[in-house]
């Protein structure tokens, strides 16, 4: 679980790093950044010779689906919502994590979708409700679902898939066909969208890519891979969503932003709740 809950933290504090700096930039071609940034993370530690070729393609699927389709649907979702109800949108991915494990197992686990919805209720506590509905929301909150459903499904195929190879070879070895294939759908979809000759990036938008790529995206993803596969259903459905009290947490003691303690305290006890009801058992 520590390798869970390490992204989760590095992910709150992304987008108090990131906030505005990425401005004009075409959101498909910061993707293709940020894969290929992490993409050569993993070259180095990339081992064709020891993966089968049917094993190989499946890694390469699970990473576009994971990475490729989730980010087309969650940056083509901003075209049509703001910031908040995208936040708001996202907090379904600890269900569908258990209905897809349950489906494939044919097993369903009560005490793992309870967990899952008190993950749920434990993000959406620190939404504010805001009046009126966004244009084009329907459209918008389908896109977020899409992309919810794309990353709970890669993170578990990932797991059932690891489980089939050799304890001796590392998961590093493995990781380059995943963001292989994610930088191969988004640069599909970039060639349509973005004019690179228009991109002049300034020193800090540099910068942030490059933390995008090699720690938010590269190392991030392939420890939240790690530990997905280290941990129970319900525990991984939980965490899913701890990103987003620690991320209200790091607003308010690191980047002086104003929060409402009562909410960020009940949001915690609810996945404190949620984590001891889903257990500490491995996969």
């Amino acid at each position: 679980m520590i390798y869970l809950l390490l992204v989760s933290i590095i992910w709150a504090f992304s987008p108090g790093l990131i906030k505005g700096r990425l401005t004009g930039i075409d959101p498909n071609a910061v993707s293709v950044i940020r894969l290929a940034l992490a993409l050569l993370v993993f070259l180095p530690f990339f081992r064709p010779s020891v993966i089968p070729r049917t094993i190989a393609l499946r890694l390469v699927a699970i990473g576009t689906v994971q990475f490729g389709l989730m980010y087309w649907g969650y940056l083509h979702a901003f075209t049509f919502l703001p910031a908040y109800a995208i936040g708001l949108f996202t907090l379904t991915t600890p269900l569908y994590v258990v209905l897809i494990e349950a489906l494939v197992t044919r097993r369903w686990q009560t005490r793992h979708a309870f967990a899952a919805v008190l993950a749920i209720m434990g993000a959406a506590v620190l939404f504010e409700t805001r009046s009126g509905a966004p244009s084009g929301w329907l459209y918008g909150c389908m896109l977020v679902q899409f992309s919810n459903l794309c990353f709970a499904a890669g993170q578990l195929a990932w797991r059932r898939t690891r489980v089939t190879l050799p304890a001796n070879i590392s998961d590093a070895s493995l990781f380059a066909l995943p963001y292989a294939g994610a930088l191969a759908l988004t640069g599909i979809f970039s060639a349509f969208t973005t004019d690179w000759t228009a991109i002049q990036p300034t020193s800090t938008q540099v910068l942030t890519l490059l933390y995008l790529g090699v720690i938010a995206s590269g190392l991030s993803f392939f420890l939240w891979n790690l530990g997905a596969t280290r941990v129970a259903t319900g525990t991984l459905a939980v965490l899913n969503n701890l990103k987003v009290p620690l991320t209200v947490a790091v607003a308010l003691l690191f980047f002086g932003e104003q929060t409402n303690l009562p909410r960020l305290a009940i949001s915690f006890v609810f996945f404190t709740l949620a984590l001891f009801i889903s257990g500490r058992e491995t996969a």
